[in-house]
């Protein structure tokens, strides 16, 4: 008999690391709707182009994170790039909230997982835009790396 356990969700956003430098890293729960879960761990989300803002209340919204319509939902199914609200506590919110008024700071999403529990989380990170040359030198400090583990 096969056993029926589901490969472990673990979508990442390889680009991210590449085109910022982090600050701060949180992990957020996702309010979801109706098909979106199944949609998740199926593994049809785009993290790329998410970004994080704070609405007039207060709440901190995902945008621009593509989960892709569920192929057997119905008409019950969610849509693709709606804004879906991150589940941080007061302390967290307030910290994130203070520290991304400073210029040229944004919250990008890193990493969509799925918890043992079932929850489906967003790790989000506090991040700075790189300039071109602090991209060429991390290249560089990779080739070096390389290199050297050959040796």
């Amino acid at each position: 008999m096969k056993d029926k356990t589901p490969a472990p969700v673990n979508i990442k956003n390889r680009r991210a690391s590449h085109e910022y430098s982090f600050l701060a890293k949180y992990d957020a729960g996702v309010m979801l709707q109706g098909t979106e879960i199944k949609s998740i761990r199926e593994g049809n989300v785009n993290l790329q182009d998410g970004y994080c803002l704070f609405h007039t209340d207060g709440s901190l919204w995902i945008h621009s994170l593509r989960i892709a319509p569920y192929a057997l939902g119905t008409y019950n199914n969610h849509e693709p790039l709606r804004e879906r609200k991150l589940l941080l506590n007061k302390r967290e919110l307030k910290q994130l909230a203070g520290k991304s008024q400073d210029q040229g700071l944004t919250i990008i999403p890193l990493r969509l997982f799925v918890t043992d529990r079932g929850f489906a989380k967003i790790e989000i990170a506090l991040a700075q835009g790189k300039k071109l040359y602090d991209k060429r030198h991390d290249l560089k400090e990779k080739a070096q790396k390389r290199d050297m583990e050959r040796l």
